[in-house]
């Protein structure tokens, strides 16, 4: 992280950069990716932004994998201050229908996906793992929308709990850039990034674009006012989760340090 922001200052000469954390302790701050409530979180991160003199005007946002949604969830439900343009790369925006694989030696992430597996709806681990807040299961769809409490509210997917906020929020966007990573295989789909999403309950994996979902027809969040006007924008970085190589580049160049 220290390297792109690095990266990002040497494009932007003079560019204030900050680097969201849960806790200053890095290793404490690496387990809060798999452990914790998104909520709270999410909660934090709005008071930890807010306190930031620099961003106060408004700033540009880069989401990494889960944190893209992360940060879609901060604009939906506080956006104070204000996101201009927001980047995701490999993000679950549609969640994922099966838990991320893990490195033979990233221990963390094997504990964490062996307990999520244990019981994805319980209370326990909808309020305490991580992946499992975003787990949307095509298959077992109505106990997703009982149990979920983060997915589905930033998505607005319940009716009775329909956030119209949220919508104005997203749709305040100059810019919403969606990566996808072309050999994803940690992101299970890996159209997600998309907003695109597993047909429900179909026997084979059949993906439903991002404009034939209800989602975006009904307009749930937002998503269509803001495609409608121009405002959103599909890219690929050709290789697995998170290899960024250089596509990043350009992106960066055009959404950031006061492109509007």
């Amino acid at each position: 992280m220290l390297a792109f922001m690095k990266a990002i200052e040497k494009i932007h000469p003079g560019i204030f950069v900050h680097s969201i954390y849960i806790h200053e302790d890095l290793r404490d701050d690496r387990t809060a990716g798999f452990y914790g409530n998104i909520d709270e979180q999410l909660e934090f991160v709005a008071e930890q932004l807010a306190s930031i003199p620099e961003l106060r005007s408004g700033f540009d946002a880069v989401g990494f994998s889960q944190g893209g949604q992360f940060l879609r969830g901060y604009v939906e439900r506080y956006n104070s201050p204000p996101v201009n343009n927001l980047i995701t790369f490999g993000s679950q925006h549609m969640g994922i229908s099966d838990l991320p694989l893990c490195s033979p030696r990233d221990f963390l992430c094997q504990l964490a996906r062996r307990a999520t597996r244990v019981g994805v709806y319980s209370p326990w681990a909808q309020k305490n793992l991580i992946q499992a807040q975003y787990y949307r299961d095509p298959y077992n769809f109505e106990t997703y929308l009982k149990a979920n409490h983060f997915l589905t509210s930033i998505n607005n997917e319940i009716e009775e709990t329909c956030n119209q906020t949220y919508a104005r929020n997203l749709a305040s966007l100059y810019n919403l850039v969606l990566v996808i990573f072309t050999e994803d295989k940690t992101v299970v789909p890996k159209e997600s990034a998309w907003f695109e999403q597993q047909l429900l309950s179909a026997s084979e994996k059949t993906i439903v674009p991002m404009r034939e979902q209800p989602l975006y027809i009904e307009d749930w969040i937002g998503l269509r006012e803001l495609d409608e006007r121009g405002g959103v924008t599909f890219a690929s970085c050709v290789g697995e989760h998170m290899q960024m190589g250089d596509c990043w580049e350009d992106l960066i160049v055009q959404y950031t340090g006061g492109h509007l």
